[in-house]
């Protein structure tokens, strides 16, 4: 099974579990009248709805490459990431809303210790199959499946934080305490939306993501070959689960067409190795100029111009820049 196939399997899973346990939470809060548990069934709505369009995304996103869509059309996992964010965000505003009305008009409570039962099932069942979301995002490089992840694990640790509430209201007697434990909540399901929201615009918008940025930068200055004099106006894009990376290789000026083409299918084999086989990689080779030679230290070279001096390491900074490296 390839890992648009998987993605589209579990998100398939996801919408279906999150629209069980929002029956569930909707029945826990009928048996109750806790608008703590209102708080979880209502981020439970926007579980379901974020999961169905998830799911719509993950098929659009497998879709293969066509005329109108030369890159693919993973960019539908942001957009799913987005709309999921907002309905996250617009739970938690929702939950404020109910949460301060209750500590304004209190509502009798009813077999709490019930409740309680219910949600700490959903917790456990959000919680394995939110870890699980996050284990196999990561590993395909899934949006879609990371922010529900996310959203199942944020789910998970609001329901376990309201059960600490309604044990102590249970105990306590103090009704208040409901309406402050939603409202704490309230708060962090904002928080959690908020987070999705900033991770899929920074996706449609193309922001470069530092921390993979960072690892290919350490991994090609660690496995640099002799015949890499140089690496610059390197550019990473991100389709949903398959990586665009550009760069411009510097090579020496003597080689011919096939040995330049080794050391790009040499580079090409570095990256898959690292990042998988969703990877698209667009190598522009340059040859070398009299310049180079103060920072290329291959040895018996029958053209060298100058002596080696020094090897420049690439780094964030200067690996992105449109322009061969130089002592200057």
């Amino acid at each position: 099974m390839n890992k648009a196939s998987q993605n589209l399997k579990l998100q398939k899973w996801v919408a279906a579990i999150s629209l069980l346990l929002l029956i569930v939470k909707f029945f826990a809060y009928y048996i109750t009248h806790s608008v703590a548990i209102l708080t979880d069934a209502l981020e439970s709505i926007a579980n379901v709805a974020a999961g169905l369009i998830g799911l719509y995304s993950l098929y659009v996103a497998a879709k293969p490459r066509d005329f109108d869509h030369p890159y693919g059309h993973g960019k539908a996992e942001f957009l799913s990431a987005a709309v999921e964010g907002t309905l996250i965000v617009s739970a938690g505003a929702i939950i404020l809303y109910k949460a301060i009305k209750n500590l304004l008009y209190p509502i009798p409570i009813h077999r709490v210790d019930f409740g309680i039962w219910l949600v700490a099932a959903t917790a456990v069942v959000n919680f394995i199959l939110g870890y699980y979301c996050l284990l196999i995002g990561k590993k395909n490089n899934s949006l879609a499946l990371l922010a529900s992840g996310k959203h199942l694990l944020s789910d998970t640790w609001s329901t376990l934080g309201i059960i600490v509430g309604l044990v102590l209201l249970h105990f306590t007697g103090y009704k208040w305490i409901d309406g402050v434990v939603a409202m704490l909540f309230g708060l962090l399901i904002i928080y959690t939306g908020y987070k999705i929201l900033r991770r899929s615009i920074a996706g449609i918008m193309d922001e470069a993501d530092i921390k993979l940025l960072s690892h290919l930068v350490t991994l090609l200055n660690h496995n640099r070959s002799v015949n890499w004099i140089d690496l610059h106006n390197l550019r990473v894009i991100k389709y949903g689960s398959v990586l665009h990376i550009d760069c411009h290789l510097t090579v020496p000026w003597f080689l011919n067409v096939n040995e330049a083409h080794n050391e790009v299918d040499a580079l090409s084999a570095l990256v898959r190795k690292e990042f998988g086989e969703a990877v698209e990689l667009f190598v522009h080779t340059d040859g070398c100029l009299p310049f180079s030679c103060k920072i290329c230290n291959k040895e018996n070279c029958a053209e060298r111009k100058y002596n080696f001096e020094k090897r420049i390491d690439w780094t964030l900074e200067n690996i992105s820049q449109n322009k061969k490296h130089e002592l200057i």
